[in-house]
């Protein structure tokens, strides 16, 4: 008969004391209370509890092993699947021409103010408007002349009058000098009509000089354009009383040329020269008006800094005086590195890009910008020319970041087969 493990176990408390008397081991067999099994008893050693135990701790072990090694493979797996892609540009060299910036207004070349020059008086009529082209001498306004020309009748009436007592006191002595050969009339009576014919005679000159006078301020109740050019203003009206005192009544641009009155930076006006091709803007429109720098200021303003230019510019319809444009004058040409202006950031310490670098990790590079072009905004140091500079969205990523670089050219939209 198989003998099972209980039975092969470990024998009894009394077997293993056979030396023990029948006083040591413990009360009557009729007062014990009910034995255990030997079998369950026999089991449970202390050895075998601390088996369990060990196997417990090390089966808890084995599965938080498990759990972190499921846990961080599934960061790693969302670490890679959120990997940035990011625009990056090499920042090469190109041809790079460098411009200064010219901002103004379009101004008469020469913008002469016209006002009354003669006395006081009511204008009587205008005859021009803003915008009419006049020639030299045309009448602008008028003045009332109704006290003038009376006064210029009299002085003529006057001056007739002088000239026929002049005429009568000359012909007065030259019968007297003819008599007085003979001796019909004395020397004193002779010398008398002499005097009286150069009195008249002065006052001939006095009565002309007179009306000379008053035809003078009546010519100048005309108001008349010096010069050929157009009418840029007019501040006077039919019946408004004007003086020689008073404000200008007409702005005149002769000879229809303007100008582009600008100013430059302290720093750029040494890089201009008379006679350099300038091209013009107007605020909201793309037309460009060909000029030249025709003129540059000999001091800097020491509150703004800034130095002034003149350009000259052809005559259009467009350019009308007061008018702010902006113009750009090249002045090198130079091979330089060429950004996006996107890829160029600042913060408090200064203008920087990002660039990804070998390990594809996000560095920050400050640079130096040297200028503005059309295509972006040059750079004087700070990176190479092999260098994968972050093209846009620079400011959501961080230094020592991991991402996935993807060249601008690949990153920009294949347009559709029409």
């Amino acid at each position: 008969m198989r003998t099972s493990w209980v039975e092969r176990a470990e024998p009894p408390l009394r077997a293993r004391a056979p030396d023990l008397g029948a006083q040591e081991l413990g009360p009557p067999a009729a007062a014990r209370p009910p034995a255990v099994p030997a079998a369950r008893a026999s089991w449970l050693t202390p050895r075998r509890v601390m088996l369990i135990f060990a196997l417990t701790v090390a089966l808890i072990a084995v599965a938080i092993a498990a759990r972190l090694t499921q846990t961080l493979a599934a960061k790693k797996t969302v670490a890679d699947r959120v990997t940035p892609a990011v625009t990056v540009t090499e920042a090469g060299r190109s041809a790079a021409p460098t411009t200064v910036s010219i901002t103004g207004t379009i101004d008469a070349r020469y913008d002469t103010p016209i006002g009354a020059e003669g006395d006081a008086g009511r204008v009587a009529a205008v005859y021009v408007e803003a915008g009419d082209h006049v020639k030299r001498g045309q009448i602008l306004a008028r003045i009332d002349t109704s006290v003038l020309v009376p006064q210029v009748a009299n002085l003529q009436a006057s001056l007739d009058l002088a000239r026929a007592e002049s005429e009568l006191a000359a012909a007065e002595y030259h019968r007297a000098v003819a008599v007085g050969k003979s001796g019909a009339l004395s020397t004193e009576e002779t010398e008398r009509r002499r005097s009286s014919s150069v009195t008249a005679d002065a006052k001939v000159k006095v009565a002309a000089a007179q009306l000379a006078e008053a035809q003078a301020r009546l010519a100048r109740a005309e108001i008349r354009a010096p010069a050929d050019g157009v009418i840029l203003t007019r501040t006077v009206e039919a019946g408004q009383t004007v003086s020689s005192a008073g404000g200008a009544l007409f702005r005149m641009a002769e000879g229809d040329e303007v100008e582009l009155r600008g100013d430059v930076a302290e720093t750029d006006l040494p890089l201009l020269k008379v006679g350099q091709a300038v091209n013009v803007r107007l605020t909201g429109n793309a037309q460009v008006y060909p000029g030249r720098v025709r003129l540059l200021g000999a001091v800097i303003d020491p509150q703004t800094r800034l130095g002034m230019v003149r350009v000259s510019l052809a005559p259009d319809p467009n350019l009308r005086p007061g008018a702010f444009a902006r113009a750009e004058v090249t002045v090198s040409n130079a091979q330089r590195i060429v950004l996006p202006q996107t890829a160029v950031l600042s913060d408090e310490k200064g203008s920087y890009v990002l660039v990804v670098n070998a390990d594809d990790k996000i560095e920050r590079r400050p640079v130096h910008v040297s200028g503005m072009v059309e295509n972006g905004v040059t750079i004087a140091d700070g990176v190479s020319s092999s260098d994968r500079v972050v093209a846009t969205a620079g400011a959501f990523l961080q230094v020592g970041e991991t991402v996935k670089p993807v060249p601008i050219a690949a990153a920009a939209p294949v347009p559709s087969a029409s």
